[in-house]
């Protein structure tokens, strides 16, 4: 598919990188109010299973429940708004304790007991259920969204909807975790994985795998952005040394075995579509010049069941990469600050960054019509 033309367009503005006031609204418009990828189902594999995903001042037990449903919860009592879960990750049992004044909830949010409180007049368990926050499923990747009224999911996430259904994504097992803590903005992070014209200087392993050009955008418009990008070997992978870690995937087609599929989540996430694992990174933006990224590398458990499996090459070569792609944000966040500097030209190989403008524009404009780019 031929991407949308970026002729013309040039890239954000200073202030979009540097003020203090456009990443306080940015909480409000864009964190606060849209889906986030926070997680994937095997964290969550028995009943009282949790995770805690934390956004501001407000924290988010993410679990499975005694029906086997996934929820979510804002981490504080009903009574007295004490946190609830203080570690990041572990096991309830059958129900969430308050471990101040032993409130107790079930795994479903409903509060179950509430010790010395049955003599106060009018006081009525029913009404004093966990606050709940918005969760959905696709493909096995867990999002939520903190707004009292989100939108739902597949409206505001189209070009997820029906899509990959024939990859078994729900099933695979993360065995490996990375995280890198960058400084820069997170739009910086986003812009630098949309394109490719920097992989030939920067990244001649990865160039090697997959020549710069050899890609197409089949979404190019809206919240979800890429497409394929076809190897040089079709039996291979992206590996170091470009050999396959794993048998592919099931329900691959032969020109799906011979490609990578790279698509941005806005605002939170990259999701890479590999013939024998796929690639998340999640992105928080804890700060105005510091992005947090976490980075997750799923296999199928038959392939982690094959005697000699070893992982160890994927995870190297996209560390390698990661880390030359973040030292590449740095240097621009420090770039973006000079006085001199003025938003540059994209190219038609940054089309993908004019996309992401645009949505990003769009919803810091609250569904208006995105207004022209700053140059």
């Amino acid at each position: 598919m031929k991407p949308r033309s970026s002729f013309g367009q040039r890239t954000l503005g200073r202030e979009y990188f540097t003020s203090p006031d456009l990443f306080a609204a940015e909480r409000k418009r864009i964190f606060q109010a849209s889906w986030l990828l926070v997680g994937h189902v095997s964290q969550l594999d028995v009943a009282g299973r949790y995770f805690v995903f934390d956004l501001d001042a407000d924290s988010v037990i993410v679990l499975r429940d005694d029906a086997g449903g996934i929820r979510a919860f804002h981490n504080h009592c009903r009574h007295r708004g004490s946190r609830l879960c203080q570690a990041a990750a572990g096991e309830l049992g059958a129900s969430i304790r308050c471990p101040y004044h032993a409130w107790n909830y079930a795994l479903d949010g409903s509060l179950r007991s509430a010790p010395a409180m049955a003599d106060v007049a009018g006081f009525d368990a029913r009404d004093w259920p966990l606050h709940a926050v918005a969760v959905e499923v696709w493909r096995g990747f867990v999002f939520i969204n903190l707004a009292h009224t989100p939108p739902p999911f597949e409206r505001a996430l189209p070009g997820l909807a029906g899509r990959f259904a024939h990859r078994d994504t729900s099933a695979l097992r993360a065995v490996h975790r990375e995280v890198y803590d960058i400084a820069a903005n997170w739009k910086l992070v986003f812009h630098n994985f949309s394109e490719c014209y920097h992989c030939p200087g920067v990244h001649p392993q990865l160039n090697r795998l997959t020549p710069f050009r050899n890609s197409e955008n089949d979404l190019d418009d809206g919240a979800v952005l890429g497409g394929p990008m076809w190897m040089t070997d079709p039996e291979g992978s992206m590996t170091i040394g470009g050999a396959r870690c794993a048998a592919p995937l099931a329900g691959l087609s032969a020109e799906e075995r011979g490609r990578v599929y790279y698509y941005t989540v806005f605002p939170s996430a990259f999701v890479s579509f590999h013939p024998d694992y796929v690639l998340l990174h999640r992105a928080e933006a804890l700060a105005l010049d510091h992005t947090r990224v976490t980075c997750e590398w799923y296999f199928h458990p038959d392939a982690l069941a094959m005697p000699g499996f070893d992982a160890q090459p994927a995870i190297a070569f996209w560390d390698l990469t990661n880390r030359q792609d973040w030292m590449l944000c740095e240097n621009t966040q420090r770039g973006v600050g000079s006085s001199a500097w003025e938003p540059g030209p994209y190219s038609e190989l940054e089309s993908q960054l004019a996309a992401f403008d645009r949505e990003y524009l769009r919803v810091m404009a609250g569904d208006a019509p995105a207004r022209q780019l700053r140059g």
